[in-house]
């Protein structure tokens, strides 16, 4: 990655993560997506005695359906339980495609199980945490809940997102696409408004100006 990109990419990076402090809770709830580094992390969290419970949330998505076969959820339930999650703690939503179907079908179940008014400690990607932040609070106002994600800074998160078969830039490309959903999903009414500030809105442009534009809308 060139010196340029590499600038404005850390500009939205540090934006687009919350950087809140896990918290103890009912339930860990694990957003599917194609980083493995989720279910990894969801499982540490669970061994350190966060949540005595974990779900994990996905079908195939945009970046998935045509890589895996098996479910996103499925794909980490086995990956939590290689790294010794027992399997009976595990719970599996398989059907969703999108992070709002994330929310909605995962609340159904949590409810079905008792949890939906319990506290959940939700981890997606570093950069998601604010997108994902605003979806739950858009789709699920009421919930109790806090943000956190694998312990990745952005050039091991590329580094290693490139290892799901994903080029540099295709990777980078989902970043700079995730900084345009915060506006159009708000004006659709998928999340709540996240004003971009100034800097960050020059660094998506100059993003795409470099030709980072494989995601967008």
């Amino acid at each position: 990655m060139e010196i340029a990109a590499s600038k404005n990419l850390k500009i939205i990076w540090d934006w687009m993560r919350l950087g809140q402090e896990a918290e103890s809770a009912d339930c860990i709830v694990g957003f599917g997506c194609i980083n493995d580094d989720i279910a990894i992390r969801c499982a540490q969290l669970y061994k350190d005695g966060y949540a005595p419970v974990v779900l994990f949330s996905g079908g195939l998505g945009r970046n998935t359906k045509s890589r895996w076969s098996s479910s996103e959820a499925e794909r980490y339930r086995d990956i939590a339980v290689e790294l010794g999650v027992p399997e009976n703690v595990i719970l599996i939503e398989n059907r969703s495609s999108n992070t709002g179907e994330n929310i909605t079908f995962s609340r159904e179940i949590l409810k079905a199980h008792g949890l939906a008014d319990k506290k959940l400690l939700c981890v997606h990607k570093p950069f998601m945490e604010r997108r994902v932040w605003a979806a739950m609070k858009a789709y699920w106002p009421e919930a109790d809940f806090t943000m956190t994600s694998p312990l990745l800074d952005m050039e091991e998160y590329i580094e290693r997102t490139m290892a799901q078969d994903m080029t540099e830039k295709a990777v980078i490309d989902v970043i700079v696409g995730d900084v345009q959903r915060m506006e159009i999903y708000a004006e659709k009414g998928f999340q709540i408004p996240q004003p971009l500030p100034d800097y960050v809105r020059s660094a998506f442009e100059n993003m795409v100006a470099l030709g980072y534009t494989g995601e967008l809308i």
